[in-house]
């Protein structure tokens, strides 16, 4: 039976990693999104167990004053019993004594060790966040190279088509301008032509009238 989970596991993980797969082929800045989002938010675990660490290591300092506080009042306390010749009460003061003094090394050592744990955290903590950026930027790089490939391609397939196809759309548009262009020199030729017949016809009577007189 254990196998059994064992192969559907794998088998149900496999096809997820291949989905995964097909997704990033097909769009690879969104799957380096999905991939800088979970890097967040394993970094904001890790901030937030380094600001635990840092409690941690304060509470260690309070309680290891506190136990040293009371293991000096208590050997005090041991040295006038002992002078008053109270015994019961000397044995008491001198076993509270012993206990806060052991709690105390107890907790500096706690506190020391807690130091240590928080300097390798925080080193951790600050390669996750230099690695964070190098992955922020390395995805800025590749949407601007994606970007680039996306226009060449779109340039070459306009080129492409310009160039092996003759009804392509910079050609249809070449030659729709190049038949605006006629029909609107000749408008303007049928335009004028009458105008200018007309003005041939004054200046010949002119000269008509001229040559006669």
């Amino acid at each position: 039976m254990g196998n059994l989970f064992t192969r559907m596991k794998d088998s149900i993980t496999a096809d997820l990693h291949e989905v995964l797969d097909q997704k990033e082929q097909k769009n690879p800045i969104s799957m380096l999104n999905h991939y800088l989002r979970e890097s967040e938010k394993e970094t904001e675990k890790v901030r937030k167990l380094v600001e635990r660490q840092y409690r941690l290591k304060d509470e260690f300092a309070r309680e290891y004053q506190k136990a040293q506080e009371m293991a000096e009042k208590r050997r005090g306390q041991a040295e006038i019993a002992g002078k008053a010749q109270e015994t019961e009460m000397y044995e008491f003061a001198k076993k509270e004594q012993e206990e806060y003094e052991n709690r105390a090394q107890r907790l500096e050592s706690a506190r020391q060790e807690a130091i240590e744990q928080l300097e390798s955290l925080e080193r951790k903590y600050e390669q996750m966040k230099h690695k964070l950026k190098d992955m922020h930027l390395k995805r800025m790089e590749l949407m601007g190279r994606e970007n680039i490939a996306r226009a060449h391609h779109r340039m070459n397939q306009v080129m492409e088509d310009t160039a092996d196809k003759p009804y392509s759309k910079f050609s249809e548009m070449e030659r729709y301008m190049e038949d605006l262009e006629y029909k609107v020199n000749s408008s303007h030729y049928r335009n004028t032509f009458d105008s200018k017949i007309s003005q041939i016809e004054k200046d010949m009577k002119d000269t008509e009238e001229v040559t006669a007189k």
